[in-house]
């Protein structure tokens, strides 16, 4: 098949959850398929033709980011009917240009998340784009997180805060507004993706007819001396990794360096927990003046810390889909504790890949346990992190994910768009 994806950024390199899962469905797709990538580009990058996303796809175009100022996004949040994602990426020249990429007569026209989707719909629009044949372009929307659905948990999160009250605004308008846009863009496309059971039911709750496919997201497998048993280290680490100015992760290390590690330090006091991972937010500047408390800011490499880690913690209290940062600790073998939502969408239990806890005490002492037999050669933490490495291999690697994406496929290319 012919395939154009469209994408909120380049899916190269591959550094967090957006890139990672844009890259390598590319990159599996693109062994039995011709795929064309329109994408845009931030400030700070840069294509480079030697990558090797340039070896995968046909061709390749990009465009700057559109930059609107802060007094022009509150006036449309105050005015316009669209949701603040659907004008984040609004661009004429790149209108222009999918328009002039859809003459090439694509079986396929996949839209990566919902910054893009008015994109997707030159596809149903645009007489150019259909074939010899009169047919058009099938239409595939790949819904990253289910928004109207993370907006709503954002709200009632910081609604529990007064100086969080203005940040609650926001998203109570934007919930609104995403449940109205992401079900006119779920009920145009031929096909909708979610990344977990819960989205897809959050999704289908938006319309009685609407059926949307479950692709997970992935992850690769290591070699398998990752699986030997994890050695301790001195002082032990407590590992966070994630985008710093997504508000979910935001939220996440804040309750727990206020509300848990307190409770950690008290048992075993020389802990320490390290964040890391690119743009720490200016919320975050207040945990740099404690003394167990590490924030990197953007790696090379996210390895050395996985493979220094005692145990990872996801204390997610907000936040949607499938989480990479979750399935990469797994692959990695590394001991969990994870609050219920940290791990929605994916199949662990408490106890047997991973320990769950959804307040502070239960979660430091989830921790607190896992610390204290770290030094023992068959600890509760190495037998999580092998059966979690086992688990998210037989689950979530690439190779089974894909063909169920190449399923969705056929069945469209099965019935006329």
């Amino acid at each position: 098949m012919k395939i154009l994806f469209l994408t909120p950024q380049l899916p190269y390199p591959p550094h967090q959850g957006t890139t990672i899962r844009n890259y390598n469905l590319i990159r599996h797709l693109a062994v039995q398929h011709t795929i064309d990538l329109l994408t845009f580009v931030a400030p700070d990058q840069q294509p480079d033709p030697a990558s090797p996303l340039y070896g995968v796809c046909r061709r390749i175009a990009t465009l700057p980011q559109p930059v609107r100022a802060a007094r022009q996004r509150i006036v449309d949040t105050l005015r316009s009917p669209l949701p603040d994602m659907a004008l984040r990426l609004e661009s004429q020249p790149m209108h222009e240009l999918v328009d002039s990429w859809l003459q090439d007569g694509y079986d396929m026209v996949q839209i990566e998340g919902i910054e893009m989707a008015q994109y997707g719909f030159h596809a149903l629009t645009n007489p150019a784009a259909r074939t010899a044949t009169g047919k058009r372009p099938c239409l595939l929307f790949d819904d990253h997180n289910c928004e109207y659905l993370l907006q709503q948990r954002n709200a009632f999160t910081d609604l529990r805060l007064p100086k969080r009250w203005p940040a609650a605004l926001y998203s109570l308008i934007q919930w609104q507004k995403l449940r109205q846009y992401e079900r006119q863009i779920c009920q145009r496309a031929d096909a909708v993706l979610a990344v977990s059971s819960v989205d897809q039911q959050a999704l289908e709750r938006l319309a009685p007819s609407l059926r949307v496919s479950v692709i997970a997201n992935g992850i690769d497998a290591l070699p398998d001396d990752s699986t030997a048993v994890q050695q301790p280290t001195v002082p032990p680490i407590l590992l966070f990794t994630g985008k710093m100015d997504y508000r979910p992760n935001i939220d996440a290390v804040l309750w727990f360096a206020e509300q848990v590690l307190p409770l950690i330090l008290s048992a075993v006091p020389k802990v320490r927990f390290q964040i890391v991972g690119m743009n720490p937010h200016p919320r975050l500047a207040g945990l740099r003046q404690h003394p167990a408390i590490e924030i990197t800011g953007a790696v090379e490499a996210i390895e050395p810390y996985m493979h220094a880690a005692t145990v990872y913690v996801v204390p997610l209290r907000v936040g949607g889909g499938t989480r990479f940062k979750v399935l990469d600790a797994m692959v990695h073998g590394k001991p969990i504790v994870s609050t219920s939502l940290g791990v929605e969408g994916i199949a662990v239990q408490d106890g047997v890949e991973l320990l769950l806890a959804d307040t502070p005490q239960p979660f430091a002492d989830a921790v607190i346990r896992l610390l204290h037999d770290a030094a023992q050669e068959q600890t509760l933490g190495n037998q999580l992190g092998q059966r979690a490495r086992q688990f998210v291999l037989a689950e979530y690697s690439w190779q089974q994910i894909v063909p169920r994406l190449e399923a969705v496929y056929r069945q469209l290319s099965a019935g006329d768009a």
